[in-house]
């Protein structure tokens, strides 16, 4: 395998720098577009400055701790599958020394 095929443009380090800084620049003008435009709030919070980034933030870090709370709840042991694939394999046998015996 070539080297050129494990260089993908996305995981090269100027790259990732170039893609940081275009980043950063919308953000930086949508700041800036965001303080000359007069946004109408219709719920009273709404109309600060910045609210559908907080907002989007908040919603981000609420849904994280939703899923880690999801994932303890529903989490399995790490045997979880072999003991359900032993259990399975020793009743199996146990139907099968049953049946040969009547």
């Amino acid at each position: 395998m070539r080297e050129s095929q494990d260089d993908h443009w996305l995981t090269r380090p100027v790259t990732i720098r170039r893609l940081w800084i275009g980043f950063a620049l919308v953000l930086g003008a949508l700041v800036l577009a965001g303080l000359q435009i007069k946004v109408k709030g219709y719920f009273g919070i709404d109309d600060l400055f910045g609210f559908a980034a907080w907002f989007g933030f908040g919603s981000c870090v609420l849904m994280v701790l939703v899923a880690k709370a999801l994932g303890a709840l529903l989490k399995r042991s790490e045997s979880y599958y072999q003991e359900e694939a032993t259990g399975a394999s020793t009743e199996s046998a146990a139907t099968s020394t049953d049946s040969g015996e009547t």
